[in-house]
């Protein structure tokens, strides 16, 4: 979060509607629940559930049970369903916190390739390339 919460109060008194005001804050907004949290941001990213889970390589049922609610998902399968997503690094770690996960740390060997992977737009199966090819333990 980088903008205080009077510059929110601005910015949201200066929108026509609100949904705009979170679609430009979302890194800004605390949300309720983590499938509000990837709700809106398959909003801001114009893709339907189907392509975030399948670009995340998770089970389809179980990505869907995700963004119902209805599972917790694994740091892991956050961390994929994130990048079937394409979120940015803070996104990411919005939604680890919203899950009750640890933030990516790059100070740990295996999160500093994944916050490299990130930041260089990998996906999923490249990212497991360099964790494999470094000896790291795979998204899975």
């Amino acid at each position: 979060m980088k903008k205080t919460t009077g510059e929110l109060i601005k910015i949201l008194k200066s929108k026509n509607s609100v949904e705009e005001y979170f679609h430009e804050n979302s890194e800004e907004i605390i949300f309720d629940t983590l499938p509000e949290l990837l709700e809106t941001h398959l909003k801001n990213k114009g893709i339907s559930k189907s392509e975030a889970i399948e670009n995340s390589q998770i089970e389809k049922h179980y990505g869907y049970q995700i963004f119902s609610g209805l599972k917790r998902p694994s740091r892991d399968k956050l961390i994929m369903l994130c990048f079937g997503l394409e979120l940015k690094l803070g996104q990411f770690q919005q939604a680890m916190k919203k899950a009750g996960w640890g933030e990516l740390y790059p100070r740990d060997r295996r999160d500093s390739v994944i916050i490299f992977a990130i930041y260089h737009k990998l996906n999923v199966m490249e990212t497991n390339d360099m964790l494999y090819d470094m000896k790291l333990k795979i998204l899975e």
